[in-house]
C-alpha cells in the first residue's frame, strides 16, 4: 500500500499501542483500518473507550471535503472530516471505513478526548449514564464491551462525587459493610 500523502512510498506495519497499524517512514502519518483506531485509543486510555465520535452521525454538523489523498485499499479519494467538536480533520475513506492521520493527529485527538471526557463527565453525567446504560442493551458493541463502557462511567462519577462532596463521601466510606 502506497501512503495517501507522499503516493510513492511502501507503508510499514508498526505497532500503536499495541495495535497493529501501518504508517509512512517519511510524513509518518498512519493508516488505520476499520476499528483500528478504536482499539488504538482505548488502550492508550482505557477511560476514553466510552467516548466514541461517529463521524457520520450528525448529518446537519457534518463538514467535509474531497482530498487530494486517495485510499491505499480502496483507491477512491478520501474526505477530509472534522473530528468531533475539535478542529482536527481526519482523512476517511467512505467505502472501507479506514482512517488516515497525518503527523501528530493522534496525540491531538487523544487530547481533545480527554478535555470532553471531563467535560462530558462533568456537565452530562446523568445523561451519559443513561445513553450508555441503553448501550448495554441496544448498543453498537457488543454486551461486553458495552458493560465496561458503563463501568468506566460509574468509576469516573464516583471520582467526581468524591470531589466535589469529599465530606459526604468519607461519611459514605465510614458506613459498616
Amino acid at each position: 500500500m502506497f501512503c495517501p500523502t507522499c503516493k510513492t512510498i511502501d507503508l510499514e506495519n508498526a505497532l500503536l499501542n499495541d495495535v497493529e497499524v501501518d504508517f509512512c517512514p517519511q510524513c509518518l502519518g498512519t493508516w488505520f483500518e476499520v476499528d483500528e483506531f478504536d482499539l488504538a485509543k482505548n488502550k492508550k486510555d482505557q477511560n476514553l473507550a466510552w467516548l466514541d465520535i461517529d463521524l457520520w452521525q450528525d448529518a446537519k454538523k457534518l463538514s467535509l471535503a474531497c482530498d487530494q489523498k486517495s485510499c491505499p485499499l480502496c483507491e477512491v479519494p478520501l474526505y477530509l472530516v472534522d473530528y468531533g467538536k475539535s478542529k482536527i480533520q481526519v482523512d476517511v475513506c467512505n467505502l472501507c471505513g479506514s482512517l488516515w492521520l497525518d503527523r501528530g493527529e493522534f496525540a491531538k485527538i487523544i487530547d481533545y478526548l480527554k478535555k470532553e471526557k471531563n467535560q462530558q463527565i462533568l456537565k452530562h453525567y446523568a445523561k451519559n449514564l443513561l445513553v450508555e446504560g441503553a448501550e448495554m442493551f441496544w448498543g453498537p458493541e457488543d454486551f461486553a464491551s458495552e458493560v465496561k463502557d458503563f463501568a468506566v462511567i460509574l468509576k469516573m462519577l464516583n471520582y467526581k462525587f468524591g470531589v466535589q462532596h469529599p465530606k459526604i463521601a468519607e461519611l459514605i466510606k465510614a458506613l459498616p459493610k
